[in-house]
């Protein structure tokens, strides 16, 4: 026999709108890229010197690619807002979405920028062009890139504490953004997840 509310659950999924075929696209391929990024953030110190650079170089060109992609998703949030949420979640729980998902918007743009900042304040920028998956030349930030040498270690230092601290907070609204979904789909049985299910 099935529950009144899980047959509820059913026929929310199948009335429920979904996000756009784009927004969905772009909200997986993202997730995917951050979470390529993390990997190779997490095992640069366990390679043989001889990758560490290719691993780096991929770090940087995902960020990169991340940073447009959000824009991107943001531009077309704005013409395409997402479906609304089911009446059932409580006004708490709405609110404590929406200043998540603005949180992980906030961080997945900074991130990427501190990052960007963070490579062009390196002193050995000027004699090694940077290139979006060795493909694409990609300016650095000519302001921090041209400051005095006498600086530009402070802040080559600073900003690289920045982009850690960021990513530090990222793993945490990405880890809330996971649970608080699997809460929905598996405590409350809300039809959130499928949503955005391709």
């Amino acid at each position: 026999m099935i529950s009144n509310k899980a047959q509820q659950n059913k026929a929310q999924q199948h009335s429920a709108e979904k996000y756009t075929k784009v927004a969905i696209l772009l909200h997986w391929l993202i997730a995917l890229l951050i979470f390529i990024n993390i990997s190779l953030a997490w095992t640069v110190d366990l390679l043989p010197d001889a990758y560490v650079r290719l691993n780096i170089d991929t770090h940087k060109s995902i960020g990169i690619t991340v940073l447009g992609l959000v824009l991107l998703r943001i531009l077309w949030r704005l013409g395409h807002p997402p479906p609304p949420l089911p009446s059932s979640i409580s006004p708490l729980e709405k609110r404590a979405a929406h200043w998540g998902h603005i949180s992980l918007y906030m961080l997945m743009i900074t991130l990427p920028i501190s990052g960007w900042m963070h490579d062009s304040a390196w002193k050995d920028a000027p004699t090694h062009p940077m290139q979006l998956f060795y493909l694409i030349p990609w300016p650095r930030i000519g302001l921090i890139e041209h400051i005095q040498p006498v600086f530009k270690e402070t802040l080559h230092t600073y900003f690289g504490s920045l982009h850690e601290w960021l990513g530090i907070a990222l793993y945490v609204f990405f880890i809330l953004h996971i649970l608080g979904t699997l809460k929905h789909r598996y405590v409350d049985q809300h039809s959130i997840l499928y949503r955005i299910l391709p």
